[in-house]
C-alpha cells in the first residue's frame, strides 16, 4: 500500500513540476516578444500586421471579423507576381485594398470597398506580389496611393 502511495506521490510531483515549468516558459519575455505580431510602416502609421500565407489563409482572409483595429493590417502573400483578383465574400467591414509589388510599393489601389460589392472582384491594373488590407477610409486618412512603400522588415516568401 505504502509503494503505491510513494508512486502515487512521484507521479503528482512530476505533473507539478511539469505545470510549473510550463508556465515559467509561457510567460518568460522572450516568450511573449515572439507572440508579438510584425509591425510595418505605411504611410507613416505604424501597423499590426498578420500575413495569409496559405491558400486557406487567403481564402478567409478578414472574413467574419466584426472589427478591424485602425493600425492593423493583414498582407496577402503569393509565390509569383500576378493579377490577383479580391472579394468581399463573407466580409463583415468596409476595406482599403492595395497591391504591393515584390519591393512594397503600390501599384493599386480599391479604396473604400464595400461589403455590399460581393460578388464583384477587384483587379490590379499590374501584376502583384502582395495584397495589404486595412479598414476602409486608411488610403483616404493617410494619402495612400500609387508608389507609397509598406515598410516591413522581412516579407514572408511563399512556394506553389
Amino acid at each position: 500500500m505504502f509503494r503505491h502511495l510513494k508512486q502515487g506521490l512521484l507521479a503528482l510531483s512530476v505533473v507539478a513540476v511539469v505545470v510549473v515549468v510550463s508556465f515559467i516558459i509561457e510567460s518568460s519575455p522572450m516568450r511573449a516578444q515572439s507572440q508579438i505580431p510584425p509591425v510595418a510602416e505605411f504611410s507613416g502609421v505604424s501597423l499590426m500586421i498578420d500575413f495569409a500565407t496559405t491558400t486557406a489563409a487567403r481564402e478567409l482572409g478578414l472574413g467574419g471579423r466584426r472589427s478591424i483595429p485602425s493600425n492593423y493590417g493583414m498582407i496577402f502573400v503569393f509565390p509569383s507576381d500576378s493579377l490577383y483578383g479580391f472579394w468581399m465574400k463573407d466580409t463583415l467591414i468596409p476595406l482599403d485594398m492595395f497591391w504591393l509589388d515584390p519591393k512594397g510599393h503600390v501599384v493599386y489601389v480599391a479604396r473604400d470597398v464595400a461589403t455590399s460589392s460581393y460578388p464583384n472582384v477587384f483587379y490590379p491594373t499590374v501584376p502583384a506580389r502582395y495584397v495589404l488590407e486595412t479598414v476602409a477610409g486608411f488610403a483616404r486618412a493617410h494619402d495612400v496611393k500609387i508608389g507609397t512603400v509598406l515598410l516591413l522588415k522581412n516579407y514572408p516568401i511563399v512556394s506553389k
